[in-house]
């Protein structure tokens, strides 16, 4: 069974940092297409970043300088390090995982796309000004 599970979302003020985890079990972080989503209240999911099993990343335009994806492999674990946050960055995050996930453009990512995606809610970012 495929389970995904973030954590480490929080509130913090503008300028702040946090750093979210995916803990994966049933598959492979390393063998898939890793990415986070992130959905602003009112708005569709949007696609954050992407990091492919080769190791190659993929930032939508907005965080790009700011937040990094990684994985930890040993640890089944995908990771956001956000940095300089803004109150735009107020969201619900989500991550997921896929074959081919990655070789779509990251502004036109589909969360209903992805193949195996968490249950749950995600983790909730707050920022404040």
């Amino acid at each position: 069974q495929v389970i995904l599970v973030e954590s480490g979302g929080g509130s913090v003020q503008a300028g702040g940092s946090l750093r979210l985890s995916c803990g994966a079990t049933g598959f492979t972080v390393s063998r898939l297409c890793m990415g986070w989503f992130r959905q602003i209240s009112g708005k569709e999911r949007e696609g954050v970043a992407t990091i492919a099993s080769g190791g190659e990343t993929s930032y939508v335009d907005s965080v790009k300088g700011r937040f990094t994806i990684s994985k930890d492999n040993s640890k089944n674990t995908l990771y956001l390090q956000m940095n300089n946050l803004e109150p735009g960055d107020t969201a619900m995050y989500s991550c997921a995982a896929d074959d081919t996930g990655c070789d779509t453009a990251i502004a036109t990512m589909k969360w209903a796309n992805w193949r195996y995606k968490s249950f749950g809610q995600g983790t909730q970012v707050t920022v404040s000004s």
